[in-house]
């Protein structure tokens, strides 16, 4: 289950603006200070008869135990083990996860999709399977202890995972702190409990958790070395048949097939606007392959000229784009990483709207509007996300890269700011993370 209707995950880089909540003025003043990433003390729970240090030595088998509860979290996962295995060749994990983890050789109990649910109230729908599936595992785990547990974002199915292993003697990590500058401040407690230790993938949480007494290290944030500097947009363009002069609009109304029900809609019938004002713009959108036949039907049913429908590719996607019209999620902070004019929407079940509205700790939701500190970027939100409203939004940006190209060309220096600050060798220094623990 990832962060219920949490729409952002990620902050502005040394500085958040104030907002009234005791955590976002304690991130205010936490810069971007580092804390020394110590694992808390305690023994590591057996594991087949070896101690820590020795499990923790370069070229030993260690048994890893795993949760990714979505598509963003399967990404992050998937680069994490890539530098585990580097470390541990014999690494084995096992647990709830997708596809990414699966070409790294995951064992996966659950798949992650089972935990794709966003929002107080659809979270309710599924309760029951939810808990059910994290009472298995935690069964499963105890009775077979793994070396070290890690909870990869999804913090309302991690933290009380993590509590009830650590609670039993085995280490746990968890991977991308939860938002604690931007709602739900009194999760801090809840964290101190659960986890030896956290992996933050901005540079302000580890001040944050360490005022808290939570050990903490900074690792970068993964995309921000997947992704290009400087992306290669003819190239993306030529994968995907687009010639370098069209303008092309992407369309991400998110990964979660609740997203789609609730935006998916509103985004074609922004397209069909769009397509009447400019008719020969193109537009494409990146699926996942399980949602892909559902978003075929919603945009038969809306009727779209010039859409292009891809299994997968949303990187290349917002390569080859124009602009972007986009959920609020992490691929937000995707279409920044790749320098691009977006329109941020959401829309959810007004009652789970309500309750967020009530928790947040900020203005913005849209991470990199977090980021900045700043509306950057246009966010469009439940009752104003209306599809004219969506159009005119796009169509502003495509009138700015025409008429105002130097606007565009300062939101991207922003981005690659942004970008630099993130950009870390994030495996290497999150499995040097866990290796320390492994030795405490």
């Amino acid at each position: 289950m990832e962060k219920t209707p949490q729409f952002s995950d990620g902050p502005p880089l040394g500085k958040l603006a104030p907002s009234g909540g005791s955590a976002a003025h304690e991130v205010a003043n936490a810069g971007v200070s580092f804390f020394d990433g110590r694992a808390s003390e305690g023994k590591l729970a057996p594991s087949g008869g070896s101690a820590a240090h020795e499990v923790a030595n370069a070229g030993a088998s260690i048994r890893v135990a795993m949760v990714a509860g979505e598509t963003s979290g399967d990404l992050l996962a998937g680069l994490l083990l890539d530098g585990m295995k580097n470390r541990w060749p014999e690494l084995q994990s096992v647990g709830i996860g997708g596809p990414q983890m699966a070409r790294r050789d995951f064992d996966a109990w659950w798949p992650s999709d089972k935990l794709a649910v966003r929002g107080y109230v659809e979270v309710l729908r599924h309760y029951r399977e939810i808990v059910a599936i994290r009472e298995q595992l935690k069964t499963r785990l105890l009775a077979n202890p793994p070396d070290v547990f890690i909870g990869v974002d999804a913090p309302d199915f991690n933290l009380d995972l993590e509590a009830a292993l650590k609670a039993k003697g085995i280490k746990t990590v968890h991977f991308v702190s939860p938002s604690i500058w931007a709602w739900r401040a009194d999760r801090v407690e809840k964290i101190r409990r659960s986890v030896d230790h956290v992996l933050c993938i901005f540079p302000f949480e580890v001040a944050l958790l360490a005022k808290h007494g939570i050990a903490a290290t900074y690792v970068g944030h993964p995309l921000a070395s997947v992704i290009p500097m400087q992306p290669d947009r003819a190239a993306a363009r030529a994968e995907l048949g687009l010639n370098d002069s069209d303008t092309v609009v992407a369309l991400l109304p998110g990964s979660r097939k609740s997203e789609i029900q609730y935006l998916a809609k509103r985004f074609f019938q922004a397209a069909a606007i769009i397509n009447r004002a400019q008719p020969a713009i193109k537009f494409i959108v990146p699926a996942i392959p399980a949602l892909k036949p559902l978003i075929e039907r919603m945009a038969s049913d809306v009727g779209v000229p010039s859409l292009q429908i891809l299994a997968g590719q949303s990187h290349t996607a917002l390569g080859a784009c124009d602009v972007t019209l986009i959920a609020s999620g992490t691929a937000t902070l995707e279409a920044a990483l790749f320098k691009r004019p977006m329109v941020i929407a959401y829309n959810m079940n007004w009652l789970s709207w309500r309750i967020m509205q009530r928790k947040k700790l900020q203005p913005w939701v849209g991470l990199p509007n977090i980021l900045c500190a700043d509306f950057v970027v246009p966010e469009l939100l439940q009752d104003a996300a209306t599809p004219q409203a969506l159009a005119d939004a796009v169509l502003r940006w495509l009138d700015t890269k025409s008429r105002e190209p130097a606007k565009i060309a300062a939101l991207e220096q922003r981005f690659c700011l942004m970008h630099a600050e993130l950009q870390r060798n994030t495996s290497q220094l999150a499995t040097d993370a866990i290796k320390k623990i492994l030795e405490g």
